[in-house]
């Protein structure tokens, strides 16, 4: 049974940045799509970025792109979420996710139904 565990939240200031990880049991994530969501209070779970296992493709949403940057290290079964001049609005839990079907798509948001294995998430406040 796949698992993924995430880590690295936390309190930051706005411009500040942080790196979060998930760690991969259960399976092997060579042959798996990735992908970050983010849930705020009061908001619906919204895909931010994801890294396609076939042929590199990545996404980022509008409201990330230039900022954070998604990355796997397949030997060690992890995955990164590098997150940079953090803002206010970027206070959430982030979540992982991973598919087999490899559902990521250069200009498609990755949507939650199209992954199969969830973390719990990491919560992550941006505050002065």
């Amino acid at each position: 049974q796949g698992q993924l565990v995430e880590s690295g939240g936390g309190l930051v200031e706005p411009g500040q940045s942080l790196r979060l990880s998930c760690a991969a049991t259960g399976f092997s994530l060579r042959y798996y799509a990735i992908a970050w969501f983010r849930q705020a209070p009061g908001k619906e779970r919204e895909g931010i970025s994801c890294h396609s296992s076939r042929d590199g493709s990545t996404y980022y949403s509008k409201s990330v792109k230039g900022r954070f940057a998604i990355s796997r290290e397949n030997s060690r079964n992890m995955i990164y979420l590098q997150m940079n001049n953090l803002k206010f609005e970027d206070t959430a839990v982030y979540i992982c996710a991973t598919d087999r079907g490899d559902p990521c798509r250069v200009g498609v948001a990755p949507r939650v139904h199209e992954y199969h294995y969830w973390g719990v998430g990491t919560q992550v406040n941006v505050s002065s």
